[in-house]
């Protein structure tokens, strides 16, 4: 009896795949795409796995771009590797001609939130990076899908090149936008982008634009009882500094955000401290209205090392663009997720999801796996991103992939316990193909590109782009 079940169940799986495929919900070559990144998904998985574990911060992703470029390598691709000035920045391309499409892909961790593969808290190495914003799924599903349409140019179903950006640093000093400088995106058609998510969508959101800057400020030593007439504190400095960026919080837009980090105050309680450093972030919705909150910083700098008697430097350390966004690409992407369907999770996975909401004081709304329908177009809610550069010079076609709690806090453990384990592998593979189904769609008709690359035209407008990097190669973050 359970053996004719089973036939019965094949049966009825059959038929209902047969009657999708009738009715359009996912054409023959799209589930060719599928039945690729099927086959491949231990491999991807493994990767995946494998960049999760080594959790590299910034321009340290040596383990993390050798895991990519070496598969990129394995499946045909040409590897050219320390782009741009940056040993762990690379570029994989397959196939000539038109159209050229890219996609990118990350692989950076974040400091100081190493988690286990569990849903309590608890660092796998104490104080180490963790992948709190799913990089590790990022770089590897955007590489998956590359590698599904090359096996198509391949096999001569389509034709035109893909390139595949393994683009570092993200989280601090965004290298993405030495990659541009370098035209390394100059000759593409479009470029195709996703980011893990708590919900499945196509995007048609903007972001904030940004600058990065350090502040150091010198002064005089002396002693901090006996003498400190003779010191000029540059800890003054600093908190005159900070204080003025608190008072101008009143007098800037709701949109606007201004962060720092205090990174060196003194040295010890008894002594006038000579120096001071401090690293700050200003953020508005496009680039123009950051300008005017960096003018306003700088002369709040310069005005507190007048007052505290010291000296100061100020060093640019990146700034980013706002995305331009793709509402034509999105709705492409859209019918590619509706063909794909929803996300089912277990109740393993709902329950993992919600013992770590509850444990980071969040309503127990578990997993949304549900596609999203597209979203009005409206200012930058939330955070940047270095793609920001990369869509001022190449239309950008974006989309997001469930893999953590629904309300739960990004950048931290709760993110990291989910994105090495069973929920972050399927926010991989429906990411990969979301992302290959709908390049094949601009391969195939190039109508479509045509129409994304008029919309980029009319949004960009007459702007001009100009990277905010200090000249010569990146740097770490000291």
């Amino acid at each position: 009896m359970k053996r004719i079940n089973l036939i019965i169940t094949l049966f009825l799986g059959v038929i209902t795949f047969t009657d999708a495929l009738s009715q359009g919900k996912i054409p023959k070559d799209k589930k060719q795409l599928i039945d690729i990144l099927e086959s491949k998904e231990d491999r991807l998985i493994g990767i995946s796995d494998n960049i999760w574990e080594a959790a590299e911060t910034s321009l340290q992703e040596f383990k993390s771009t050798k895991y990519l470029s070496e598969y990129a390598e394995e499946n045909g691709f040409t590897v050219e590797r320390g782009v741009a000035g940056m040993p762990t920045a690379f570029t994989a391309t397959y196939g000539s001609g038109r159209p050229i499409i890219g996609i990118l892909g990350e692989f950076d961790a974040n400091a100081g939130i190493s988690q286990k593969r569990q849903s309590t808290k608890e660092p796998l190495v104490k104080g180490a990076a963790g992948h709190g914003c799913g990089h590790n799924i990022y770089g590897t599903a955007s590489l998956g899908a590359a590698i599904a349409i090359k096996e198509m140019i391949e096999s001569g179903q389509i034709k035109g090149t893909v390139r595949f950006y393994g683009t570092p640093a993200e989280e601090t000093i965004f290298g993405k936008v030495w990659m541009v400088r370098d035209g390394l995106f100059d000759d593409l058609d479009l470029c195709m982008d996703w980011h893990p998510s708590s919900e499945i969508s196509a995007s048609t959101q903007s972001s904030k634009a940004l600058v990065d800057f350090r502040l150091k400020f010198y002064g005089d030593a002396a002693h901090a009882s006996g003498d400190p007439w003779n010191g000029n504190s540059a800890v003054d400095a600093m908190e005159l500094y900070t204080t003025g960026l608190n008072y101008y919080r009143e007098h800037i837009m709701p949109t606007a955000r201004i962060h720092y980090d205090i990174e060196k105050a003194g040295d010890v309680v008894n002594v006038v401290p000579e120096y001071a450093q401090i690293w700050t972030r200003l953020r508005e919705n496009d680039k123009g209205e950051v300008d005017v909150l960096y003018e306003r910083a700088k002369k709040i700098a310069e005005g507190a090392a007048m007052m505290a008697n010291v000296d100061y430097e100020l060093n640019l350390i990146s700034g980013i663009y706002e995305i331009i966004p793709s509402r034509s690409g999105a709705a492409i992407v859209q019918k590619n997720l509706e063909m794909l369907g929803d996300i089912k999770y277990s109740e393993y996975e709902i329950n993992y999801a919600n013992t770590i909401l509850k444990a980071s004081g969040k309503e127990l709304k578990g997993l949304d796996g549900k596609i999203k329908p597209i979203k009005p177009t409206i200012p930058a809610q939330g955070g940047s991103t270095d793609v920001g550069d990369v869509s001022q010079i190449v239309p950008v076609v974006r989309l997001g992939v469930t893999t953590a709690g629904s309300g739960g806090p990004w950048h931290s453990w709760a993110v990291v316990a989910c994105t090495g384990m069973s929920i972050g592998h399927k926010c991989l593979m429906y990411a990969s193909k979301a992302l290959s189904m709908t390049m094949l769609d601009f391969y195939k008709n190039p109508k479509m590109i045509d129409e994304v690359k008029k919309e980029f035209i009319e949004r960009k407008g007459d702007k001009v782009y100009d990277p905010r990097i200090p000249p010569g190669p990146p740097k770490l973050i000291d």
